[in-house]
């Protein structure tokens, strides 16, 4: 039979009982034919969950055809060898049988002579990998023939087999970056023709292999993924979202795409998917309310079948990003139900995460307190990296400043002042240099003398004020050294974006605590946002708009 008509036919079988009869019928099959039927019944006895019939291996016809190949392997053609190879696999034939060491034998003769054209040593590469794992030696050996081949006519599927291939045998990619270097300009080529799966594994690849140099083809990849956001599967989902992030992509309609797949899939979406999800949300600020709502929702129907850490990474960027869902009191009821049943089942440094953020946005975990704030739960979090360092220490300060000012009903254990610090770190949160400048540069026009404010101000609170004002009964600006006759004291904050969520006015969690606890401790707290100043062109026009906010009445200078 013609192979062309042979091919048509086969793939129109969707039984191996049909193939087989099918396969009776002729008397003569090339070899590409005999790996093509392997093909097929490996495409439709092959599931997610393994060969579907195992005692098709038994069928006498099937019994004919690896005959064939184990006793005239060395007859086959490379692409009816590899073919064979391929499918033989798949069907979970023992790799210990006289048949596969046959055919990885002649395989293996055939790459030590340089037999195998790039299509070929990407099949027989798929193959050890599915056989031997990352470990197989030979894998090294088709690398080094890859590196004299002529890669630029290489087809996507050929491209995506090398990359995995690179991925387990170079890691970092130093001993083949000049491979490297010319599969990356290839592959930029060819992004328009990659499929959801092709795109993950490369992005995929890009990641195991530190290939930071790279950004126009992770650029490429990371804007043409947008696309496929709706028909990648979890597995490939995660992949991409962590090239996202590994690589500092911005693409704001990932996030749109992102928006309108997440509502629609988060009751089938695999909980380490959503994980991964909200993790990218928090580590880029991005506040996006479909997908928060939606989270909150998959939280409150799945939170018992959650692990501890999904179960942190669902919650924490609630309290991170300062927002409460729709949903709020049925989520932290459902949080609050989970807590109790299996506090004991988180680790330490987790569930310090997961109840300082509910701090944040004003959910005070009083029940969990006793246990946090006791000698042998300290302990633990000392033992377990990163010990008690000092994002750690604030965490725990923070918590028991919250219970002090916000909940003074709390009768529980105190935090030793041994674990509480002197300060709370300001490097993520330090006011933005050029907005502060233009600030005090603004005061200074309005007060005429520097000595009227001060900037960066140590507490005894813990806090960090950005500029203190201090005011006498009368309402007169004292000078900031003064430490007697303080009537008011006002905390100016100047929030650069670095404060916000991306691309929003909504304060993150940590400023907004902060911000609400200056409050309970008895300042006149007043923001002042980029936004509200980032167009002010002029030191009079600031110090006009520094007078409104802060001095809404009037103001005077203390002698």
């Amino acid at each position: 039979m013609d192979e062309q008509l042979f091919f048509k036919k086969l793939n129109n079988l969707c039984t191996s009982k049909e193939i087989f009869y099918f396969l009776s019928s002729l008397e003569v099959m090339s070899d590409t034919m005999a790996s093509g039927a392997l093909q097929r019944i490996s495409e439709v006895e092959v599931d997610d969950n393994g060969l579907k019939n195992p005692g098709l291996l038994e069928n006498e016809v099937f019994r004919a055809l690896c005959f064939q190949f184990e006793y005239e392997s060395s007859k086959l053609s490379n692409a009816g060898l590899l073919n064979a190879l391929q499918a033989l696999i798949k069907l979970r034939v023992d790799p210990q049988s006289t048949l596969m060491a046959s055919l990885l034998s002649e395989s293996e003769e055939r790459l030590g002579k340089g037999q195998l054209t790039a299509g070929n040593l990407c099949a027989l590469g798929e193959s050890l990998l599915e056989l031997e794992g990352p470990s197989c030696a030979t894998l090294e050996q088709i690398v080094n023939h890859m590196q004299d081949k002529d890669i630029e006519r290489w087809s996507p599927r050929e491209i995506v087999m090398v990359y995995k291939i690179l991925q387990v045998t170079v890691r970092e990619g130093k001993q083949c970056q000049k491979l490297l270097n010319r599969l990356n300009c290839v592959t930029l080529r060819t992004v328009s023709q990659l499929s959801p799966n092709f795109l993950s594994v490369i992005l995929n690849s890009l990641v195991v292999l530190r290939q930071t140099r790279a950004i126009p083809l992770v650029t490429a990849l990371c804007k043409h993924s947008v696309r496929h956001v709706p028909y990648f599967t979890d597995h490939e989902l995660v992949n991409v979202l962590e090239a996202f992030l590994y690589f500092g992509q911005k693409v704001r309609t990932f996030t749109e795409a992102l928006e309108r797949h997440i509502p629609q899939s988060i009751l089938t979406m695999h909980p380490q998917t959503v994980s991964k999800v909200m993790q990218y949300c928090c580590k880029k600020m991005i506040l996006s309310k479909p997908i928060f709502d939606a989270v909150a929702e998959g939280f409150i129907s799945n939170a018992d079948r959650l692990t501890t850490d999904q179960i942190a990474a669902y919650v924490i960027p609630f309290g991170t990003l300062n927002y409460l869902p729709p949903s709020a009191s049925s989520l932290f009821r459902k949080l609050e139900t989970v807590l109790h049943t299996r506090l004991r089942h988180f680790q330490p440094h987790t569930l310090l995460n997961l109840l300082h953020s509910c701090v944040l946005i004003q959910r005070y975990p009083i029940n969990f307190l006793p246990k946090i704030f006791s000698p042998y739960f300290l302990q633990k979090l000392q033992a377990q990296p990163p010990g008690l360092n000092r994002v750690v220490l604030s965490q725990l300060t923070q918590l028991f400043l919250t219970v002090t000012l916000e909940c003074p009903f709390y009768e529980g254990p105190k935090l030793l002042s041994k674990y509480q610090v002197k300060a709370f770190p300001t490097l993520q949160s330090s006011p933005d240099v050029h907005l502060f400048k233009r600030v005090k540069t603004g005061l200074l026009y309005l007060l005429k003398k520097r000595i009227y404010f001060a900037s960066e101000v140590s507490t005894p609170y813990f806090y960090v004020l950005d500029i203190e004002i201090k005011l006498d009964e009368e309402g007169f600006v004292l000078p900031a050294a003064q430490v007697e006759e303080v009537h008011r004291r006002i905390a100016v904050c100047v929030d650069g974006q670095n404060r916000f969520c991306a691309h929003s006015h909504n304060l993150l969690g940590e400023e907004a605590i902060k911000q609400r606890h200056l409050q309970l401790l008895g300042y006149e707290v007043v923001q002042i946002p980029f936004f509200e100043i980032e167009n002010i062109q002029n030191t009079r026009k600031m110090a006009d708009y520094l007078q409104k906010k802060i001095f809404p009445c009037t103001y005077g200078l203390s002698n």
